[in-house]
C-alpha cells in the first residue's frame, strides 16, 4: 500500500539517481526486496564495477538488498511481468497492466496463485483453508494456506536417528532430529588403534558402522606366513604375497618368462623366500627422470629391488622458458608412484628475469620473476581520488576513469547562513546550495557588504572606494579600493637618506629606502679651489678625496681662463728655490697669454650679435618682455629631458589633459576621468608630473606589465596652462643658433681636380634634443 501511494503521488525516489520516479518513466522492480528503480539507472548500475558480487561470478548486486542477479534487465515490464511497456491508465496503479497478478506466492507449499490485480511489492498471504499435518505426521489440523507457522502436537517423535539403530525421544518438533548422542568405541581395520565417538558419526576414513582406517601400515602376516602386508590399514582381506611361486611368472625385469630360465638350468622356486632368477639382460625399466619425448631406462642388468640412479643429464627449462640448465638426477628422485609429483616440482626452477609487460590496468608493470601469467591482472588498489574529492577509489587498479562516488549523506546540506537547504539524500561531493542573501560573515572593515552568501572560507576583497595615503606619505589618494594596501603615487620618494646629504630617487615605494646598502650618489660638497661639487660616491664620515676636477666649463671665448693662467704660474713657481722673491708679471710670457686665450666659435658670434641687437633696442637682459618666465608653468629639467625623447607621446598626453580639463569646466559634472592604456614606468612618471602642472589627480592601478594610469580632472581645481611643455621645448629649440655651414675651398685650376674639394675641417653636428638645461 505504501508503494502504491508513493508511486501514484510521484513521491518515490530512485535509490541510484536520488530522483523522483515519474508515472510515465520506465522502471524495474527487484523481486527480492521489491524496491523500484529507473530502468536506465539499474542498467548503468549493473554494468558498473561497484555492483559486481564479491566472488566475481554471481552477477551484479541489487543496490538495496545486495541480492545477486545474473541477468541484466533490458525491457520495461509491468510488476507481474506479463505486459511489456505498459501504458499508464489514470484508473490503474502506475507501471501495472491492470490484469490479475497470477504470480506464485512466497510460501513454498502454497499451490494457489495470486488473485489480486497487478501490483508492486510482495503478494499477500493466501486466504484459502487447507488441512496440514503436524511435524511428526501423527495429527492434522485445518489452517490457512498462507500460514507460515508449523503445527506441533504433544506426542513423542519416535523417528529413527542418523545412526539407524536408535529412535528420537523428543516431543513433536520442526526440522530434522538431532544426531544420536550415545558414545560407542570404534576399532581400526588392522586392530591396532581404538577411539570413542558418537553413535552414527561418519568421519574421514570411517564407514559409519564402528570401523575406521588408522592410515598406518597394516603389518598383518600374509598367507605365506613369512612377509607382512605393506598396504595402508584397509577393510578388505590382505592380498597374496607378491613373491609366491604361484604369482611370479617372469624375471625381475619382466623380459623373460621363468619357464625359459628353468629350461636353461635355473633352480625352480619352492617358497616365497627363494630368489627370483635373473635373465642377465639389461633391465630397461623406464626411469622417472625422463620425459614424454626422451625416456630414460635403467642400464643395469636384470635385478630385484629399485633401479640405480640415472647416469644421463637432462635440460631443465625454467617455468617461463627463458633459461635452461643441465642437471643430473640424484638418487632420491628415482622412485615411482606418488613421489613422481615431487620430482616434477623439484626439477622446476625459476630464472631471475623480471616481466616488463604492462598489467591489465595499463599503469603498472608486472615485475614478477619468471612470470608465466597471460592476463597480468593488477592486484593493487586504484587509490585515485573520486569526483567528490574526498574519497578514493577502492577498486582494483583499472583502466579509464573511476566511477562516481556512491557514498550518500542523509544530513541536510545548507549554505553558511542557513537560508538555502538541500534535503537528503545528498550525493557525496555536492556543493552547498547557492544563496542570494547578503553575506553575514564578520569582515575586517566597516564598509557595506555587496556580495552574496558563499561557501568559501574567505570573503571577496572589499572594493569600496576610500582615501588612502601612498606608501611614501606624499599625498592622500582618492578612489582607492579598500583592499589595496601598498599604493604608489608614481612620484619620487625624496626622503632624506641616512647620509643626511642626499634624498631617495626611487619611485614611491614600501619600506626603508636603503636597508643593507650604502648611498652611492655623487657628493655635492663644493671643492676648495674651483667651487665644483666633489662628485665622488657619498662619504658622509670621511673627507672628500684629493683628486683633480674633471668638470667641463664653458666661458666666453674672449676671456682668459683664470685657471689656465694659474696653472702656468704654478708651473713656474715650482722651479724657484725656497726664499727667493720673484715678480709675477714676468712669470707669464706674451706667447703663453696668447695660447691661454680661448678661440671664438659660431656660438660666441651668435651671443655677440644678440647682445648688440639688445643694446640697439634698449632691451635689458634681466627683463621678461613676453612674461614667459613669470607666467609660464615650471617644468622640471628631468621632465624636459624625458619629453625630448618622445615628443609625440608628450603631445598626445597634453592634448588629452586639455580636452579633459575643458570638458569638466564646461560640463555639469564635477569630476571626469580618463584611463590610459598599460605603459612603462617612464611614461607613467611623465603623466604624473604633467598632471601636477594641470592640477589633475593621477593614480596608478594593477601590477606589471598591465599597470596603467587613471587621471581625474576636478572642476575649479584643474587648469590649462598657457604654455604647454611641447611649446616650451619648441621655443628652446628655435632659440639655439642654426648649425654651421661647412666651408669649401676652390681648387687650383692648374691641378687636375675640378669642382669642390673636401672641407678643411669637419664641424660637429649639434643635437638640439640633447641640450643641457
Amino acid at each position: 500500500g505504501s508503494l502504491i501511494e508513493q508511486l501514484t503521488t510521484e513521491k518515490y525516489e530512485c535509490m541510484v539517481c536520488c530522483e523522483v520516479v515519474r508515472i510515465v518513466a520506465p522502471v524495474w522492480s527487484c523481486q527480492n526486496c521489491y524496491h523500484v528503480f529507473h530502468l536506465n539507472c539499474i542498467k548503468k548500475w549493473a554494468r558498473s564495477p561497484a555492483s559486481q558480487a564479491e566472488d566475481g561470478n554471481s552477477g551484479w548486486r541489487c543496490p538495496a538488498c545486495q541480492n545477486a542477479s545474473t541477468q541484466v534487465p533490458k525491457t520495461y515490464t509491468c510488476f507481474c511481468g506479463k505486459v511489456h511497456n505498459p501504458e499508464w491508465n489514470r484508473n490503474e496503479i502506475p507501471h501495472s497492466c491492470g490484469e490479475l497478478c497470477g504470480k506464485k506466492r512466497q510460501c513454498l507449499d502454497c499451490p494457489h496463485l495470486c488473485n489480486i490485480l497487478c501490483h508492486p511489492g510482495p503478494c499477500p498471504s493466501c486466504p484459502a483453508f487447507v488441512t496440514k499435518t503436524c511435524e511428526c505426521g501423527r495429527t492434522s489440523h485445518s489452517v490457512r494456506c498462507g500460514q507460515s507457522t508449523k503445527i506441533h502436537c504433544s506426542n513423542v517423535c519416535g523417528n529413527t536417528l542418523n545412526c539407524g539403530k536408535h529412535s528420537c525421544t523428543q516431543v513433536c518438533h520442526a526440522g530434522k532430529c538431532s544426531p544420536c548422542q550415545l558414545t560407542v568405541q570404534q576399532v581400526c581395520y588392522c586392530g591396532s588403534n581404538f577411539k570413542e565417538v558418537l553413535c552414527g558419526t561418519k568421519e574421514e576414513f570411517s564407514d559409519g558402522f564402528g570401523n575406521f582406517s588408522c592410515q598406518s601400515i597394516c603389518g598383518k602376516k600374509l598367507n605365506c606366513g613369512r612377509h607382512n602386508c605393506t598396504q595402508v590399514c584397509h577393510p578388505q582381506p590382505c592380498q597374496l604375497c607378491p613373491r609366491l611361486p604361484q604369482v611370479v611368472y617372469r624375471c625381475p625385469c619382466g623380459q623373460t618368462p621363468l619357464s625359459k630360465l628353468l629350461e636353461l638350468g635355473c633352480v625352480e622356486r619352492k617358497i616365497c623366500t627363494d630368489p627370483i632368477p635373473s635373465c642377465g639382460k639389461t633391465c630397461g625399466k623406464p626411469l622417472s627422470c625422463g620425459s614424454y619425448e626422451f625416456i630414460h631406462t635403467c642400464e643395469s642388468l636384470c635385478h630385484e629391488g629399485d633401479c640405480r640412479p640415472c647416469s644421463h643429464t637432462s635440460n631443465i627449462y625454467c617455468r617461463c622458458g627463458f633459461k635452461k640448465k643441465v642437471s643430473q638426477r640424484p638418487r632420491s628422485y628415482y622412485c615411482f608412484g606418488g613421489d613422481f609429483f615431487f620430482l616434477i616440482a623439484a626439477i622446476t626452477f625459476m630464472c631471475d628475469k623480471r616481466c616488463n609487460k604492462k598489467r591489465s590496468c595499463g599503469r603498472h608493470k608486472c615485475n614478477e620473476v619468471c612470470c608465466v601469467d597471460t592476463e597480468h591482472k593488477c592486484s593493487l588498489v586504484c587509490g585515485r581520488k573520486l569526483n567528490c574529492g574526498l574519497h578514493r577509489c577502492e577498486e582494483p587498479c583499472h583502466r579509464g576513469s573511476c566511477q562516481t562516488c556512491w557514498q550518500t549523506s542523509f544530513d541536510e546540506l545548507t549554505c553558511y547562513c542557513g537560508e538555502s537547504v538541500i534535503y537528503p539524500p545528498v550525493p557525496c561531493g555536492t556543493q552547498p546550495p547557492e544563496c542570494k542573501k547578503t553575506c553575514t560573515r564578520p569582515h575586517e572593515c566597516d564598509h557595506p557588504v555587496y556580495h552574496s552568501c558563499h561557501s568559501e572560507e574567505k570573503c571577496p576583497p572589499c572594493t569600496y572606494l576610500t582615501q588612502k595615503w601612498c606608501m611614501g606619505k606624499h599625498e592622500l589618494r582618492s578612489n582607492i579600493p579598500c583592499h589595496l594596501t601598498d599604493i604608489s603615487c608614481g612620484l619620487r620618494c625624496n626622503q632624506m637618506l641616512k647620509c643626511g646629504m642626499h634624498k631617495c630617487k626611487r619611485i614611491c615605494h614600501k619600506g626603508e629606502c636603503l636597508i643593507d646598502e650604502e648611498c652611492k650618489q655623487p657628493c655635492t660638497i663644493p671643492r676648495l679651489y674651483c667651487d665644483h661639487p666633489c662628485m665622488a660616491p657619498c662619504h658622509p664620515s670621511s673627507p672628500c678625496p684629493t683628486i683633480s676636477c674633471c668638470a667641463k666649463v664653458r666661458y666666453p671665448k674672449k676671456i682668459h681662463c683664470k685657471f689656465t693662467a694659474a696653472i702656468s704660474i704654478a708651473t713656474k713657481l715650482t722651479d724657484l728655490q725656497l726664499g727667493d722673491s720673484v715678480e709675477i708679471s714676468r712669470l707669464i710670457t706674451k706667447k703663453e697669454m696668447k695660447q691661454a686665450r680661448l678661440q671664438c666659435d659660431e656660438e660666441c658670434l651668435a651671443l655677440q650679435r644678440n647682445r648688440r641687437l639688445a643694446e640697439a633696442l634698449e632691451i635689458d637682459d634681466n627683463s621678461d618682455p613676453f612674461n614667459i618666465r613669470s607666467s609660464g608653468p615650471k617644468y622640471s629639467d628631468l621632465l624636459k629631458e624625458d619629453a625630448r625623447k618622445d615628443l609625440k607621446f608628450v603631445s598626445d598626453v597634453e592634448k588629452e589633459m586639455r580636452m579633459l580639463v575643458e570638458a569638466v569646466n564646461k560640463g555639469k559634472h564635477t569630476k571626469k576621468s580618463h584611463c590610459y592604456p598599460p605603459m612603462n614606468r617612464d611614461h607613467r612618471r611623465i603623466i604624473h608630473e604633467l598632471a601636477q602642472v594641470y592640477g589633475i589627480e593621477s593614480v596608478s592601478y594593477d601590477n606589471e606589465p598591465k599597470r596603467n594610469v587613471v587621471i581625474t580632472a576636478v572642476k575649479g581645481k584643474s587648469i590649462c596652462p598657457s604654455n604647454t611643455l611641447t611649446s616650451v621645448l619648441d621655443k628652446e629649440m628655435h632659440s639655439r643658433p642654426p648649425p654651421p655651414i661647412p666651408h669649401y675651398k676652390q681648387t687650383d685650376k692648374s691641378s687636375g681636380n675640378s669642382g669642390l674639394s673636401k672641407p678643411l675641417k669637419e664641424e660637429p653636428v649639434i643635437d638640439y634634443f640633447d641640450v643641457q638645461d
